[in-house]
């Protein structure tokens, strides 16, 4: 698993090739999506307490949990947009080969662990995003046997958009339910200013 992992992270599509093929590796691609949504939420939880206005358990939890729906949400509408919509001639997956590519494609979130560091954490957290994003094209284009990585580029771009609507939402009913104190702590951030508008 490890080897596979630092493939991902190499961006090496031969990684995600192997993996599609290894209906045994589904296992792994889970375990692969839980440290990262782990890491993820450490650095959340860190980033609560280093910022000084959270709690470590809520921003864990929220980490963990965001990081979890994130991947899910993300592998479907991959799945769904790349075999209909934008199905391509040789286009031929079913849920387990995309679940364990675009699983495996999350292995470079590892480094959300460093978001909590003072000024240069927001960096690494937007680079792992980028750095993820486009392990995720690479896995697509291989588990969706695409020839055109433009054509993986746009289900990605597409499946990204339509999660990053559904937790804006998610965020908002959080908010609304819960107040922007807890929203703060979950995702390390201050919505005071969009509480009190």
């Amino acid at each position: 698993m490890l080897e596979r992992m630092l493939g991902a992270i190499r961006l090496n599509a031969n990684t995600f090739e192997d993996v599609e093929n290894d209906s045994g590796a589904t296992m792994q691609a889970m375990a692969v999506v839980i440290l990262v949504s782990l890491a993820t939420g450490l650095g959340a939880g860190l980033g609560s307490v280093v910022g000084g206005g959270g709690s470590f358990i809520i921003g864990l939890l929220g980490g963990v949990v965001y990081g979890l729906i994130w991947w899910a949400a993300w592998a479907f509408l991959t799945m769904l947009i790349g075999t209909t919509i934008l199905r391509g001639p040789e286009t031929h997956a079913d849920w387990g080969q995309l679940a364990r590519g675009t699983g495996f494609a999350q292995a470079p979130g590892l480094f959300k662990i460093l978001a909590f560091l003072p000024w240069i954490g927001q960096v690494i957290l937007i680079a792992a995003s980028v750095w993820q994003f486009i392990a995720m094209v690479i896995a697509v284009r291989q588990c969706l046997d695409y020839t055109s990585t433009w054509r993986a580029v746009g289900v990605v771009v597409i499946a990204f958009v339509l999660v990053f609507a559904i937790l804006i939402v998610l965020t908002l009913v959080l908010l609304g339910i819960f107040g922007a104190e807890f929203v703060d702590s979950l995702l390390g951030t201050d919505l005071s200013v969009v509480e009190s508008e």
